[in-house]
């Protein structure tokens, strides 16, 4: 090889060694996982911890009890050993079970067998928290020309995979499709069943006459069918097609329809019911669909059963994204709420008891409202930045591992 060819091979080699260390140097870097980071606190420090009654939590946990008292007491609470075993919480819940004459009482109670820990997302303490509630809607178990938008159980054929049973890296993520010729396929979409997909397999649990409260019943994730029969049917969340959730408040503040304060449930249904021509065109918009299951309340339940398979408490219940919250566990919310007489803080004593596609992070919450106009008022239009902290019981130290 001549010299100047020499030369031109070695200049650029070095130039397309010099492109790919700029590359490498400039390549965007992706964002750190969410992790809870929780910091040590004192109750003093929890905004509104002395003007709280937390009786009404405490009833919410004493249901959390009953379920804790069914597993093997050397099992981690949640995912997160850190958090204890079931034995020390089955101990915390032995202590709280007798009824408590005053709120002091049970701040007392709470302080002698507690510790708060703020909740953060690698040192952000801030999150978002929204409501929601037990939607009622006019149905009837046969079809006809008023009640044409059906209500489907869970399809035998939906297969959920758990990733992190076969990649520890995966853990807490899931996929939902079913099987075709020995493989795993999504499962169809929000518009193909709703164009069809599932029709003739005998799934439907009931038909509603309202297409747009039947898709924010599947937002809610449970709620009453008022049925043309007679009678009440009530139902609740028994699984999810495996698509991603997508919030069409979203999309009609990119369409220029809403602008982004101004989104709430009611907002979203005042412009569906203005354009009805273009409702299944949004609502299509988000492929993720649930199914569901008939529900049999014990007597006295004040709400639903939530994920962790006990009656949600208005008010008191919150829905927690289980990979980083363990069901079960109290915290202390300090974030703003919709009240009937005004937006005002929401500062009280809660029970992680439920779960939900959208509740996506460290520090994120949904409040279980409980049912009517009031109720569906504050979940339609909360959607807050708030914190919360943990409490954990005395002697449990979940720094130990940082």
């Amino acid at each position: 090889m001549s010299r100047s060819r020499l030369l031109a091979a070695l200049l650029l080699a070095l130039l397309l060694a010099a492109g790919g260390l700029f590359w490498w140097w400039t390549r965007p870097v992706p964002p750190a996982e969410p992790a809870l980071v929780l910091r040590p606190a004192r109750f003093a420090e929890l905004p509104g911890w002395s003007e709280d009654d937390p009786r009404p939590a405490l009833e919410a946990f004493a249901r959390s009890c009953r379920a804790l008292a069914r597993r093997p007491p050397n099992e981690p609470l949640g995912r997160d050993p850190a958090l204890g075993r079931v034995a020390d919480w089955q101990a915390i819940c032995a202590a709280l079970s007798a009824p408590f004459a005053d709120a002091a009482g049970a701040r007392r109670a709470l302080e002698e067998r507690f510790r708060p820990w703020l909740a953060t997302d690698r040192g952000g303490s801030e999150g978002l928290f929204t409501g929601y509630f037990e939607p009622l809607l006019e149905g009837a178990l046969a079809p006809d020309p008023v009640y044409r938008y059906p209500l489907y159980g869970r399809p035998e054929d939906l297969v959920t995979v758990e990733l992190g049973r076969f990649d520890p890296s995966l853990e807490g993520r899931r996929i939902a499709g079913r099987v075709e010729r020995g493989r795993l396929v999504p499962y169809p979409t929000r518009a193909e069943i709703d164009g069809g997909a599932l029709a003739g397999r005998g799934l439907e649990l009931a038909w509603v006459a309202d297409p747009v409260a039947l898709f924010f019943l599947h937002v809610q994730g449970s709620g009453r069918i008022r049925l043309a029969e007679g009678g009440e049917l009530r139902v609740g969340y028994a699984d999810q097609n495996g698509h991603p959730y997508r919030a069409i408040g979203r999309d009609l503040v990119e369409m220029g329809a809403l602008a982004r304060e101004e989104v709430s449930m009611q907002r979203i249904k005042a412009w569906l019911a203005a354009h009805p021509e273009r409702t299944f065109e949004l609502l299509h918009k988000n492929p993720s669909y649930v199914f569901f299951r008939r529900l049999e309340l014990e007597p006295g339940a004040p709400g639903p059963p939530g994920s962790q398979g006990v009656p949600l408490t208005p008010g008191r219940s919150l829905a927690v994204d289980r990979r980083f919250v363990p069901l079960g566990v109290p915290l202390w919310l300090d974030t703003i709420a919709p009240f009937p007489e005004g937006e005002g803080p929401l500062r009280r004593l809660v029970v992680a008891q439920d779960t939900g596609g959208a509740i996506r992070g460290p520090v994120r919450g949904d409040v279980f409202w409980g049912s009517g106009p009031e109720a569906e008022h504050a979940a339609g239009h909360m959607k807050s930045r708030g914190r919360y902290w943990l409490l954990l019981p005395k002697g449990l130290d979940p720094t130990r591992s940082e």
